[in-house]
């Protein structure tokens, strides 16, 4: 059996050496070394093997096995380093390497996370809600009548169905006290679609910032120590901040917020930012009357909210003259954020 052995290495090794690709090679383990293979059925013949040969025999078929390994392994490392050798062919590796494109975030994504962290760093949390919404929740509940034009079907996107693409994410705010009674501060960032013309100060889908706090005894005083201290947090210590009287169907009394801006070689002017004022108690009515509880008409329960455009935020922090370059895509404009 030993020059049975002796052959079935010798004719192992010299297919091995003379084998060219990973199939080939994988052929000879399988038939040498697989459950069919020579070297096994070679060792099956071991319980013929006189009790006195044994040792020797087994100790052969070992060395046997390891020999045909031992250079399937070592023609499998020759056949990867011949591909790897090829792959690099005409390669010159003295050429200096390729400077690759730094990327970066959004300029409306770094607007929107630094003004997250200013309102966290406030106590406002995170809280989120479906971009497909019902009218109750984008008008009704927020105290919206049935007449009013952002309502029409040349304002909002509607489906068949009835729901629509939510015009604001202040339906955020209504999810988020069916499911949360007072003290309640969160913040909603998020998507809006409206349908409006597309031009240098309005798209049809951009990005909102809503904030609701309601608790015992909020006051007006706290909605604009909470703008005024967060637009100076976002623009710096020296801008100024100024609230203009204004309605909102879910906001009694309502306000619109304006930024005095300074633009280099202009004469500074006041520019509209976000509208606010305190809930509505129509639209708390609405909320209880869905929770089935006096949870938000308690006496001594208040609040405010606020809603702002994260576009127009990126727009006069970075000094972008026209919106649709942040939807545009374009890399020369976008490369100035990297």
């Amino acid at each position: 059996m030993i020059e049975e052995l002796d052959a079935i290495q010798s004719e192992a090794l010299n297919a091995v050496a003379t084998v060219t690709d990973d199939a080939g090679l994988e052929a000879l383990r399988i038939g040498f070394l697989g459950k069919k293979g020579k070297l096994t059925a070679a060792s099956a013949g071991m319980r013929d093997v006189p009790k006195e040969q044994k040792k020797n025999v087994g100790q052969k078929l070992n060395e046997t096995r390891q020999a045909i390994t031992a250079a399937l392994e070592t023609k499998g490392a020759e056949l990867i380093a011949a591909k790897d050798a090829a792959q690099f062919e005409g390669i010159d590796p003295t050429l200096p390497g390729r400077t690759l494109p730094k990327g970066a975030q959004h300029p409306l994504t770094l607007v929107q996370d630094e003004a997250v962290q200013i309102l966290r760093r406030m106590g406002f949390a995170l809280a989120e809600g479906p971009e497909i919404e019902t009218e109750w929740h984008c008008f009704d509940a927020l105290n919206t009548p049935a007449d009013h034009p952002a309502r029409n079907e040349s304002d909002t996107f509607y489906f068949e169905n009835g729901k629509l693409l939510r015009t604001h994410t202040s339906s955020v705010q209504i999810r988020t006290m069916e499911k949360q009674a007072p003290p309640v501060r969160i913040i909603a960032p998020g998507s809006a679609f409206r349908r409006d013309e597309i031009d240098a100060t309005h798209l049809s889908a951009f990005h909102q910032l809503e904030g609701l706090y309601v608790d015992t005894g909020v006051t007006l005083a706290d909605l604009k120590g909470t703008l005024e201290f967060f637009f100076r947090e976002l623009f710096g210590e020296d801008t100024e901040v100024r609230f203009r009287p204004h309605f909102f169907p879910f906001t009694e009394p309502s306000f619109e917020v304006d930024l005095k801006l300074h633009a280099t070689g202009q004469a500074a002017k006041w520019i509209e930012i976000a509208g606010c004022g305190m809930v509505d108690p129509a639209v708390l009515q609405s909320v209880s009357e869905s929770r089935k509880d006096d949870a938000f008409t308690a006496d001594g329960i208040s609040g405010f909210a606020f809603g702002m455009g994260i576009d127009r935020l990126a727009m006069i922090k970075y000094g972008v003259p026209d919106l649709r370059l942040l939807i545009e895509n374009d890399v020369r404009f976008l490369g100035q954020f990297a």
